[in-house]
């Protein structure tokens, strides 16, 4: 079980914490892949995985003592095993490994000021994360530029499954980090939501505004195929003035 003689305090106590947990975890997701699919078996009681500050993995039954002493990673992950792709499968339980990790992070920096809390989440977000590993998708370590003009609509662009491509506009994670606070100010033009990392944007070639993909009903896939955008208003516009 997850335990520990002695709970750090400060930030690099708790990311070197962190870190330790973290590189268990890949090594059981990737390393010992084969070893940890056969130990989550369907037919055993509810599993949870583990990552110890040792830099180890166990897969083993959740903590008794109510409440636990540590949070406790998600239950079970061991049920939807056979019912999924495998690597499907892994990608799910990277994604609830990674709020683990955080949880237990914030768990011990609950004292830590805001500016330490702050500094903490900069070291942990520098590194890859355990779904990022197993999926192998690229690190994004910069926010991209969402102003409404000032880069070139030439830029290349950035599709949520990780992928770039060139034309036309998406968000894009080549621009300066100097940059990075202006995305949240930019809102779709057609619903008048704000910028959000996890969803599908696009650029209109002409007006330079951009919309959520599917306020415009642009997929991913399809944005593949357009060589320019154009808005559904500027779609109705026979020339510019």
């Amino acid at each position: 079980m997850s335990t520990i003689s002695s709970s750090p305090r400060t930030v690099e106590e708790i990311f070197k914490d962190y870190s330790a947990r973290r590189a268990g975890i890949v090594r059981a997701l990737t390393y010992d892949v084969d070893e940890f699919y056969a130990t989550c078996d369907p037919e055993k009681e509810n599993l949870c995985l583990y990552g110890h500050p040792n830099e180890t993995w166990e897969v083993t039954l959740p903590a008794e003592e109510v409440p636990p002493e540590l949070p406790e990673p998600a239950l079970g992950i061991n049920f939807a095993r056979d019912g999924m792709h495998k690597r499907d499968w892994l990608s799910l339980v990277a994604v609830h490994t990674d709020s683990w990790l955080l949880a237990v992070a914030f768990y011990f920096g609950a004292r830590l000021n805001r500016n330490e809390r702050k500094r903490l989440f900069s070291m942990i977000n520098e590194v890859p994360t355990v779904f990022e590993v197993v999926t192998e998708r690229k690190h994004v370590k910069d926010k991209p530029n969402a102003d409404n003009g000032n880069k070139s609509r030439s830029s290349t662009k950035r599709t949520n499954d990780g992928q770039s491509k060139s034309t036309p506009r998406v968000y894009d994670d080549s621009f300066a980090e100097d940059e990075e606070d202006e995305h949240g100010e930019t809102l779709c033009g057609t619903c008048g939501g704000n910028y959000s990392g996890d969803e599908f944007w696009i650029g209109c070639d002409i007006c330079e505004r951009w919309y959520h993909g599917k306020c415009v009903k642009i997929t991913p896939a399809k944005a593949e195929s357009i060589k320019q955008y154009k808005c559904p208003s500027c779609s109705t516009k026979k020339s510019r003035p």
